[in-house]
């Protein structure tokens, strides 16, 4: 029952990512990734919403859904990105942002 439920939320999760990421690209006004800043950031907080809650639901949507919706490969690739382009302060806004903001976003959702 613990890996359906790991699957089913993955199989939301996944999609969901790519679709958010697609959308804000089209129209990304920013020197930021923001698609990945906040599909990462919204992920710690369903995390945190599930952490210390029922098993059940920390396998669907913790494990599952968070787990294949956040991405720490894009956000490590794109903060590589911006420093070979000599685009440092905004590589270290990047990686300050989303470190941070995802710490205070689990917080926020464990706090519910």
């Amino acid at each position: 029952m613990r890996a359906l439920l790991i699957a089913i939320g993955a199989g939301i999760g996944a999609p969901l990512r790519y679709l958010i990421d697609q959308g804000v690209k089209r129209s990304r006004k920013y020197h930021l990734p923001i698609e990945t800043l906040f599909i990462n950031v919204l992920g710690s907080f369903v995390l945190g919403i599930t952490l210390h809650r029922d098993a059940r639901l920390g396998y669907l949507f913790g494990t599952g859904f968070a787990g294949a919706f956040t991405t720490w490969s894009a956000f490590a690739l794109e903060g590589h990105d911006l420093f070979k382009a000599r685009r440092h302060w905004v590589a270290w806004s990047y990686l300050g942002l989303t470190l941070t903001l995802g710490v205070l976003a689990a917080a926020a959702g464990n706090a519910i």
